[in-house]
């Protein structure tokens, strides 16, 4: 066993702390675990649950009316629905129109987006983005036009913490086309970037439990008033008119209390996020020779993603070494990690094949401490230097 043991593999799944799996346990076999949609006082309970967390999750956003949201049983369920069930439900009036989304968009939204256009006639269009992963209004501007029906781009990216000034990308589109439905992904935002729903001009949002430290199994998707969507599930309808099916009310509970923290001391929370992002990148760069950062710094990257490429290191290998001090990351995509391509996110910031292969994501908490942080910058140089004398790649000096 290792001396200590840190996780940063936060991108694609965390842990989920006591005082989220206290909450849930009644709720599996004392309370609340009947059907929310039956009239019984288990169902009652259960559905109380629900309504109460849409209550909690709207006064986070800043939300008027909580039923527009939608419990899905993941993130990558709310951005299908999005994605699928508008097109879909809308098809008739947007046969032969474009859907843009942003070239570093969540593949959840980027392969739905693809699946339903090649089956209705539409274009999928893959906005550019620069160096840093932001989307420019006036390159936005030049792709939309009448023939565009809806775009989705997120509110910061999962994999380099760019957080795009959304606001404006907004205005940009209402501008040229008033007529187009947004969508957002914002499971990466949410819990970590402050987001009103009265000021985000958005149609569509999409959220997911398990990157608040709440249990896998929900996501939550808003639909704004007067946006049809389509159910892309068919079942006996339950509470959740657009998802059907028995609700997961012991992870809606845990979700719930993950919210609460999330929020209670919110500005502390973030505040304390960015201390420790800072000075694990900063120590990083300090005692690391050959590293690139991967996306933005200060303000405009969300305040727990540090994404850092190794020169003549290979990240799979490197994942590997770490795990056996006990240190746990993600390489390149979370998504396609196991098949050793590189991630479409770094390579359309033009990351060269080499650097998006070498590059590392570690993902901080409220749940690390400083000396978390000092162990990892202890191992890490340990770690790469070993792979580094390996490696043919490494320059040798004479």
């Amino acid at each position: 066993m290792p001396p200590k043991e840190v996780y940063f593999d936060l991108e694609n799944s965390g842990y989920v702390p006591d005082d989220v799996v206290d909450v849930m346990l009644p709720y599996f076999n004392k309370r609340g675990y009947g059907h929310p949609a039956i009239t019984h006082r288990l169902g009652w309970e259960a559905l109380d649950l629900i309504i109460g967390t849409k209550e909690l999750v709207a006064k986070t956003l800043n939300l008027a009316n909580p039923e527009n949201l939608v419990f899905t049983h993941s993130g990558t369920e709310a951005n299908n629905l999005a994605i699928q069930g508008y097109l879909i439900a809308n098809r008739d009036k947007l046969r032969g129109k474009k859907v843009l989304v942003s070239s570093i968009e969540h593949l959840s939204v980027i392969f739905p987006a693809q699946f339903v256009s090649e089956l209705l006639g539409l274009e999928v269009i893959k906005v550019p983005v620069d160096k840093e992963g932001f989307v420019d209004p006036e390159v936005l501007k030049y792709y939309v036009d009448r023939d565009v029906g809806l775009v989705s781009i997120q509110l910061v990216n999962h994999e380099i913490g760019t957080i795009q000034k959304l606001r404006d990308l907004i205005e940009v589109v209402r501008d040229r086309n008033p007529d187009v439905v947004f969508h957002t992904d914002a499971s990466d935002a949410y819990g970590r970037v402050r987001i009103d729903l009265r000021d985000l001009d958005v149609d569509m949002m999409t959220l997911s439990s398990h990157k608040i430290h709440g249990p896998r199994g929900v996501g939550v998707l808003y639909v704004r008033d007067g946006v049809r969507i389509e159910p892309i599930l068919r079942g006996q309808l339950s509470v959740e008119k657009l998802w059907p099916g028995v609700e997961l009310t012991p992870l809606i509970a845990g979700f719930r209390k993950a919210v609460e923290l999330a929020f209670n001391n919110f500005e502390e929370n973030v505040k304390y996020l960015t201390s420790l992002r800072d000075k694990l990148l900063n120590g990083i760069l300090n005692s690391v020779s050959d590293v690139v950062l991967n996306g933005p710094s200060g303000d405009e990257r969300a305040p727990d993603n540090v994404n850092v490429a190794f020169k003549y290191v290979e990240g799979e290998a490197l994942t590997i070494e770490l795990s056996g001090y006990g240190v746990y990351v993600s390489s390149g995509s979370a998504c396609s990690s196991r098949f050793l391509e590189p991630s479409h996110v770094l390579l359309a910031i033009g990351r060269e094949y080499e650097l998006a292969h070498g590059s590392i994501l570690f993902k901080v908490s409220r749940y690390h401490k400083g000396e978390d942080i000092d162990y990892a910058l202890e191992v890490l140089p340990k770690a790469v230097d070993r792979l580094r004398t390996l490696s043919p790649l490494t320059p040798r000096r004479a």
